[in-house]
């Protein structure tokens, strides 16, 4: 038993935006699995910020993707082939061999996942390490008080749409997020229950942001950097929490950035500026599933996605969400015959 599978791999580290001669897509053969593997058929595959990074040969918190070798990433699939008796062909599943359409894994490399409760793709972002990175960012890195103003850069992005939502559940009285463009801002207000939406095209984000937040910010969950960043900080209340999640701004930049240039303004404020990574806090992963699916449930988290399909066309689904073309997750989904 064989499975002939496409996949993705880095073929060239890029300079600036990843072009198509960076990767590579080809056809190779999954074998059946031994005793106590198991061979997944994905059926979404995910793209994500942190991916770019992975393109540089440069130590971070993830290893880079090899030259030649097939990318990864989180998957959610359906097993087709089992030397697992715990993993019985059929069950759906989570596991991190992504950017292909067949996967063969320990099966102590996959999690299963109840369908019952939400779409298997739902477990790629809302109910998986998207939303857990916003419960996490809000909770311990930058903890929302009751009566707090919060900022969330991105916000119409994967973590971002999540994050303001969670502010709001977990006390915030206002929270405000930046998007590029007009359609973005207005999800923000009319679908996600933001009080207030910047369109970060316009520019003067300072500008924008303090009529936004008139008596300032409490919380600045980051995904963006650079101005983002700078503005945020600007506008923070004394002692104010900042998380910092991600920096897409930056992601694609030849030269390191210069600042933000305000950062002393840190010190005057008694600020907290902490970076995350989602992986430090997995033991939360039970107490944010629990809380997510009631707020699923009553409707008061709502979760989007922009799926793409085929797997011919995961790497145009990537460039595009770091151009920001997504509104909530990006996902790749698989056409099988």
């Amino acid at each position: 038993m064989s499975f002939t599978s496409r996949e993705w791999r880095l073929a060239a580290r890029p300079e600036g935006e990843p072009e198509a001669s960076d990767v590579a897509f080809t056809t190779v053969t999954v074998p059946g699995p031994e005793e106590g593997q198991v061979v997944v058929r994905n059926d979404f595959v995910s793209v994500d910020p942190y991916m770019r990074g992975r393109m540089n040969d440069v130590p971070s918190y993830v290893p880079p993707f090899g030259l030649d070798e097939p990318m990864t990433g989180a998957a959610v699939g359906t097993v087709v082939a089992s030397g697992a008796a715990d993993v019985p062909v059929g069950t759906t599943v989570t596991h991190f061999l992504g950017w292909r359409e067949y996967a063969l894994l320990r099966a102590a490399e996959v999690r299963a996942v109840d369908t019952a409760l939400a779409p298997a793709q739902a477990y790629l972002g809302v109910l998986g390490s998207t939303g857990l990175t916003a419960y996490a960012g809000l909770t311990v890195i930058a903890p929302v008080q009751d009566g707090d103003t919060v900022f969330v850069s991105g916000a119409a992005g994967a973590v971002g749409s999540v994050a303001g939502q969670i502010a709001r559940r977990l006390g915030a009285t206002r929270v405000i997020g930046s998007a590029g463009g007009p359609e973005k801002v207005r999800r923000l207000t009319g679908t996600y229950g933001f009080d207030a939406g910047i369109d970060y095209r316009q520019g003067d984000l300072p500008g924008q942001l303090a009529k936004a937040a008139p008596e300032g910010v409490d919380v600045y969950f980051d995904n963006v950097g650079g101005d983002h960043l700078e503005a945020a900080i600007g506008a923070m209340n004394t002692f104010g929490r900042i998380a910092l999640c991600g920096a897409i701004s930056a992601y694609n930049a030849t030269e390191l950035p210069s600042g933000p240039r305000n950062l002393p303004l840190a010190v005057g404020k008694r600020l907290t500026l902490r970076g995350m990574i989602v992986t430090d806090h997995l033991g939360l992963a039970p107490e944010y599933a629990a809380r997510a699916a009631g707020w699923l449930r009553d409707g008061s988290l709502v979760a989007e996605e922009t799926v793409v399909d085929g797997i011919e066309n995961a790497f145009e689904a990537f460039r595009a969400m770091m151009r920001g073309a997504n509104i909530g997750k990006m996902l790749v989904r698989l056409v099988h015959d």
